[in-house]
């Protein structure tokens, strides 16, 4: 990592990365609402069922990492089978649904087991919906499955420390790892759109811009960057989050790395910095922010950009336009 870009002040570096996002991009901040959660503001509300998330293991995860311990998926549809999957499409076609996040707990290798759902995704697909999964590491056959099941994009959390996937992931892997199923997944023709958590390491930065340079060096169409919010039961209840000039600095670098992709800021960030950091955001040059304040919204309209809401994923919103 060029270390110009961590020592510069903060204040420069976001003029730096709102330069370039001047330059590469209409003056649109895409504002995405999908119903994984109820949005309602004073200028949009979502539909329920209209983009939802499914996880193919249930409750179940094999990592149970410290951030989430699973929690996450007790807020998505759960199915078990392949055939329960495509019920849940054409109920979701019959209520107005555009599409799903195919997702669950991961298994030891850190891998969401997705390969035996490929055929049902496919139809999802044949049923109009857009499919976007997550995966986690993969291999060249899963990969495989993927680009049978015709998904449309694959998003995946980055690691950029060997310790942070130790220690709060539980799981022996290295960074090249995910760079690997980057590049896995880019070469067989899948888009990627790589995920980094701010304060994944019990609140502290560690490998968050080996993670980014990763990203960058794997060619992402998309990036999204999230914070760490601390959960309800789980190891890091009690952590600190990054504070969001940390955040801040992080989407700023990310800009500058990846000049031509889209950049979102994602679902999570703490309640008590959620404000701050869109409003930080939004000076860092990002495309799409998930789940806007009406402030945020507004400091957005000030530096010139016109608002665009969405039902959409984060990762998708930016192509209507």
């Amino acid at each position: 990592m060029d270390e110009e870009l961590l020592s510069m002040p903060l204040d420069e570096l976001l003029s730096r990365a709102w330069e370039l996002r001047k330059r590469n991009f209409p003056d649109v901040l895409h504002l995405s609402a999908p119903s994984l959660k109820r949005y309602i503001s004073g200028r949009y509300s979502n539909t329920p069922s209209r983009f939802v998330s499914v996880s193919v293991t249930g409750g179940e995860c094999a990592l149970r990492c410290k951030h989430c311990g699973g929690r996450l998926l007790e807020s998505m549809h759960q199915v078990s089978s392949p055939e329960e999957l495509v019920r849940l499409g054409e109920r979701l076609v019959k209520r107005g649904g555009k599409g799903v996040l195919v997702s669950g707990g991961a298994d030891a290798r850190g891998c969401v087991p997705l390969r035996r759902f490929a055929g049902a995704m496919r139809e999802l697909r044949r049923m109009g919906l857009r499919v976007i999964v997550h995966s986690g590491i993969v291999g060249e056959e899963d990969v495989d499955a993927l680009r049978r099941a015709g998904v449309e994009q694959v998003l995946l959390d980055v690691i950029g420390s060997e310790e942070t996937a130790r220690e709060v992931y539980h799981l022996k892997a290295e960074p090249e790892d995910y760079l690997r199923s980057m590049r896995l997944l880019r070469e067989a023709g899948i888009r990627i759109a790589p995920h980094v958590v701010v304060g994944l390491h019990g609140g502290r930065v560690v490998g968050e811009y080996r993670a980014l340079e990763m990203i960058a060096e794997a060619g992402a169409e998309a990036v999204v960057v999230v914070a760490l919010s601390p959960m309800p039961g789980t190891a890091y209840e009690g952590v600190e989050p990054p504070a969001p000039e940390e955040v801040a600095r992080v989407v700023g670098v990310a800009r500058l790395l990846n000049p031509e992709a889209a950049l979102s800021l994602g679902c999570a960030r703490a309640p008590g910095d959620k404000l701050r950091i869109e409003r930080l955001a939004v000076d860092a040059g990002v495309n799409t922010i998930a789940y806007p304040t009406e402030e945020a919204v507004e400091h957005a309209e000030r530096r010139g950009l016109r608002p665009v809401f969405s039902e959409l994923c984060c990762t998708l919103v930016h192509e209507d336009g």
